[in-house]
């Protein structure tokens, strides 16, 4: 239907928008009862890099992106909004901002995920003798509880990824956002938050418990805002909204924004989002996704595990009585060196690389070095090659950055297999760099596991179509949801992994002399 022709009611609402606000994308995707795409449209997030080591969002920016994506993608299926029958919004997680509850006013900029201004506030509390004692404490509760509730306290660090560090930083160098928190009128949003705001002209305040859990400050435990964190980094606990279910009527936009109100019935992180589009409902189901960065998620069920060292415990999703949970182990800068190989031209197109790798029987001894460790312990690491040669020419170099995305699966791979205590099931991957049959074709002969690849690589935006169309009764149980997957392609092993040792163990040397540059 042409835009702007008139709507024959409610049941010609045949089409669910899922929108994802990546790191370096937004995109909407429009859905028919297929899940076949209808229309899609993007756009660039720019990010502020005002500081070394700062990364910030202009919100005003991210917002004008976001409803220029929807209305693009909306008028390029040729439908009218009236034909929505709902909105699911998957975000990046981690990134937040704070604003004045009655101006609406923010006290800063988005400050990403990928922020490292809090690495000193960082040190110093892993350093802190508070912290010891709080280790000591919560190691004794575990002791005469039992409790995985008090296991991983017991051995909390801190990290510059987390949100509540950054916070932290927020009220002890943002003035007009500590003044406003003592009188109870600031609040805290991740960018789903912030959307639900503005898409309601200020009517909602929540957020999700996928969210919520992403930001270590909400404990999936207890399922509330850790008042405990919150008192150590004096943090005040009147800034956090509502946590609500993940696939759920928050209301509808402001009728002003797309002409006609459009049910918002699913806010959700993007990983986990991507965990619900690739239909990973079961315990043991494992979702890849090779984006910007990488994730591990691992689906436990009912069952929270606390996991000492590079793994999380996160909420996947909250339908009603249905609570999932998820095991998270995360790799930074995949698609980030990639697309800075590109920019400094070892290759013009993406789609060269898995070629160009292919090309060279092997790296001869070029270790590409990321910038952040698996368990992005050391944030001053920098990226590095090792083992430049006379003869190493641009097919090494690619070689060497996809080898050290393969390699960093293999060592999460395996992590997740000693310390979750569930078997693995069906591995599905999904994020721009799982395009690279390269980097997918080693992963599988590393792990010794078989990888499927979907056919839509954009799995947040339909995990996000998915729940909101769960809620509004679009589609009626995830029974049919699987139904709707397609897979492009299937990796298998076909070396056995014996035979990248020699690459793995001088990548792993590499690492070795790498830290604390």
């Amino acid at each position: 239907m042409p835009c702007g022709q008139p709507d024959s009611g409610a049941a010609s609402a045949r089409y669910v928008l899922g929108v994802d606000v990546g790191s370096t994308v937004v995109k909407c995707h429009v859905y028919d009862r297929t899940a076949a795409v209808r229309g899609s449209s993007y756009r660039k997030v720019e990010s502020l890099y005002p500081r070394p080591g700062w990364v910030e969002l202009d919100p005003e920016v991210l917002w004008s992106q976001f409803i220029g994506v929807i209305k693009e993608t909306v008028q390029a299926a040729g439908l009218h909004m009236k034909q929505i029958a709902g909105l699911g919004i998957s975000t990046q997680r981690g990134t937040f901002i704070t604003w004045h509850k009655y101006t609406g006013k923010p006290f800063h900029n988005f400050i990403s995920w990928q922020d490292l201004r809090s690495a000193e506030l960082v040190n110093s509390w892993n350093k802190s003798l508070l912290l010891k004692v709080i280790h000591v404490i919560f190691t004794v509760l575990h002791f005469l509880t039992g409790s995985d509730q008090y296991l991983a306290p017991s051995f909390l660090t801190f990290s510059t990824h987390q949100t509540s560090m950054k916070l932290s930083w927020i009220f002890k160098n943002i003035h007009e956002a500590e003044a406003a928190a003592k009188k109870n009128n600031c609040c805290f949003g991740t960018v789903d938050t912030w959307l639900l705001y503005r898409l309601t002209k200020g009517s909602v305040y929540a957020t999700d418990y996928s969210n919520a859990s992403s930001t270590g400050i909400f404990e999936p435990f207890t399922k509330c805002w850790n008042p405990t964190l919150c008192s150590l980094l004096s943090i005040p606990m009147s800034i956090y909204p509502p946590v609500k279910d993940t696939s759920f009527n928050f209301g509808s936009t402001d009728s002003e924004i797309f002409g006609v109100p459009v049910p918002i019935m699913a806010v959700v992180a993007d990983q986990q989002s991507a965990m619900f589009g690739e239909c990973c409902f079961h315990p043991g189901d494992v979702k890849l996704t090779m984006g910007t960065g990488g994730f591990w998620n691992v689906n436990t069920g009912e069952h929270l595990f606390a996991s000492r060292g590079s793994l999380y415990p996160l909420i996947g999703w909250k339908i009603g009585e249905e609570v999932v949970y998820l095991t998270e182990g995360s790799i930074s800068d995949i698609g980030t060196a990639i697309k800075w190989a590109q920019d400094i031209e070892l290759f013009t197109n993406v789609d060269e690389t898995a070629e160009m790798a292919q090309s060279v029987a092997e790296s001869q001894g070029v270790c590409f070095i990321p910038g952040l460790q698996v368990s992005g312990d050391d944030p001053y690491l920098c990226a590095s090659f090792i083992g430049l040669k006379p003869s190493t020419n641009r097919n090494h170099l690619v070689r060497a950055i996809l080898e050290s995305v393969a390699f960093r699966n293999k060592l999460l791979h395996d992590i997740i297999v000693k310390k979750v205590h569930i078997p693995l099931q069906t591995i599905r991957a999904d994020g721009g760099v799982s395009n690279n049959s390269f980097v997918m074709q080693m992963t599988s002969d590393l792990i010794n596991k078989k990888i499927e690849k979907p056919a839509n690589a954009d799995m947040s935006s339909l995990g996000a179509a998915f729940l909101a169309g769960l809620a509004s009764g679009f589609w009626t149980d995830k029974e049919q949801l699987k139904k709707l997957r397609r897979i492009e392609a299937v990796f298998e092993p076909q070396k056995d992994s014996e035979e990248y040792r020699p690459a793995m163990d001088a990548w792993l040397q590499a690492m070795k002399h790498s830290p604390h540059w």
